[in-house]
């Protein structure tokens, strides 16, 4: 005997609960796919599973800090852009590898073993796929850029592919279940694992080898670790278990993944062809270490507001909430970092990276306008994706895919500077109009979305205004780079905390964050979810 769950498909996202109701057996209650307990500590659950997160976020981007400098200091930027030349293209397939089954697990109500071992045996199956079709790319790369060693590399680049697609519903399970803290220790270890390899690599004199051994050495412990601390197993697929909900709502994910990921990596590919692997270095470098500080904020938040806001989407006030405190947080905290490192773009380039890298801080500083937006990247997604709306981002993308291209293109044409310029024009103005479209029949209005951003960017501004006029003033005094960074950092960091004191409501926002902190954002205060 089976009972059908479903629900009254009042609105929109009650019509996708409905059509995501799925018969399951009476009595069923396998650990691995029940939730039901979770229920009984929602909120301390989410808690401490922000705050585990965020810790070992906090140790990658350490991990990842330290790697960069070492690497950069022992690799040449020739070697990077061979790379970046690679991973532009397989990036592109990648997306194929997960095909949107693993958020479909994560927010499915409820599943069961003959579902995930359905969707387990398709992602294997679409991993190896996308393996071969990497490793039959790899003449038509090399040809496209006109370097024969590209052949090779993508090659021993796509075995990695085997090891993500085994892993994949495994941590879907791992995160359905909010075993945060067993995924953050797979993913230090892992982590580690591959850099131990990169650098040992490099000392032994292999080059761009290096970075080829640590993706492949990251994505193998990943997968042992992985495998290991879920304990489930996968059985034999069924055609009978019932996964055509999920690979209907995987397929709208991927759908905006495909087409969003030409607005990621164009410019990648447009600088390797135009501009080769030196440039691209410098280019792809820049990128990664101005949105380093982002990745580690946006991902921990992203990965407990968004089965939070799916659990209150009948919940319009609750809903509306808990977004508005998530993105105003995302932007306290993420916009005076980027501000900030405007100021301090020349000493972190050369800390960091060495004084081999100087022609990155000026693609760093025009990168700048996209990554104070980018601080918030992921909300829009939040309010697609919780409320069933797929259809959303995948329109998007379509209009801004073409639209980024263009300006790629016509950047070029005044070398990697050019690019990072039109990637700022284009992405501001796109990403403006992405989240009009997610906010529109939301609880959430596009006007309250803005004023989240408002007091962060004026106290943000004036701190810049103040630091750079102190930088003029004290130019005779001769600070070391790391002495210039903490002065500035100290100038920065006064002028910010006391501009935002004084700005309208800014008090409260100052008090919200310093007596709630993630508590408020994963259950607004009195409301228990």
């Amino acid at each position: 005997m089976t009972r059908l769950e479903s629900t009254t498909p009042d609105t929109p996202a009650a019509s996708l609960a409905a059509d995501q109701a799925v018969a399951i057996p009476i009595g069923f209650d396998n650990g691995h796919f029940a939730t039901g307990h979770l229920m009984d500590d929602i909120r301390g659950r989410s808690v401490r599973g922000g705050a585990v997160t965020l810790a070992s976020q906090a140790v990658k981007f350490i991990l990842q800090f330290g790697s960069t400098m070492v690497l950069a200091r022992l690799l040449s930027p020739g070697d990077f852009g061979l790379i970046a030349m690679v991973t532009a293209v397989t990036g592109f397939v990648e997306i194929f590898k997960d095909a949107g089954l693993s958020v479909a697990t994560i927010q499915r109500e409820h599943v069961n073993h003959d579902q995930v071992s359905t969707l387990f045996w398709i992602n294997v199956l679409l991993s190896i796929v996308v393996m071969f079709v990497v490793i039959a790319s790899g003449p038509a790369i090399a040809w496209f850029y006109g370097e024969s060693r590209l052949i090779t590399i993508t090659a021993a680049l796509a075995t990695a592919f085997i090891f993500s697609g085994l892993t994949v519903q495994h941590q879907a399970l791992m995160r359905r279940q909010m075993r945060f803290k067993e995924l953050a220790i797979v993913d230090i270890l892992s982590m580690a694992a591959g850099i131990f390899i990169a650098i040992f690599m490099s000392l032994q004199g292999l080059g761009y080898w290096s970075l080829v051994g640590m993706t492949i050495a990251c994505a193998a412990a990943n997968c042992v670790l992985v495998w290991l601390r879920c304990g489930w197993r996968p059985g034999a697929p069924s055609l009978r278990s019932g996964v055509a909900d999920m690979l209907r709502f995987g397929g709208g994910l991927t759908g905006f993944s495909f087409l969003n990921y030409f607005t990621r990596n164009a410019d990648s590919i447009i600088i390797g062809y135009a501009l080769g692997g030196p440039s691209l270095g410098v280019y792809s470098k820049a990128y990664g270490l101005l949105m380093m500080p982002m990745r580690q904020i946006n991902g921990p938040i992203d990965s407990v507001i968004l089965p939070t806001l799916s659990r209150l989407r009948f919940e319009p006030d609750r809903y509306r909430s808990a977004f508005l405190r998530a993105v105003s947080m995302l932007s306290f905290v993420g916009i005076p970092i980027v501000a900030f490192l405007f100021v301090v773009a020349d000493e972190i380039v050369y800390i960091i990276l060495g004084s081999q890298w100087e022609g990155a801080a000026a693609v760093f500083r025009c990168l700048m306008p996209a990554a104070l937006l980018g601080t918030i990247n992921v909300a829009p997604g939040w309010l697609c994706v919780s409320l069933g709306r797929t259809k959303v981002p995948l329109i998007w993308s379509a209009i801004s895919a073409p639209i980024s291209i263009v300006a790629f293109l016509i950047g070029a044409y005044w070398g990697i500077i050019g690019v990072a310029v039109g990637f700022s024009i284009s992405w501001c103005g796109l990403f403006t109009l992405f989240v009009a479209m997610a906010c529109r029949h939301s609880p959430v209005t596009f006007l309250q979305t803005a004023g989240c951003l408002l007091m962060p960017l004026v106290a943000a501004f004036f701190a810049v205004f103040i630091s750079l006029l102190f930088v003029q003033l004290t130019a005779d005094l001769r600070f070391s780079v790391l002495g210039s960074v903490l002065v500035n950092l100290g100038i920065f960091a006064t002028v910010y905390f006391s501009l935002f004191a004084f700005l309208p409501s800014g008090r409260v926002r100052l008090n919200w964050l310093w007596r709630d902190g993630f508590k408020a954002l994963v259950a607004p205060k009195s409301q228990e979810i």
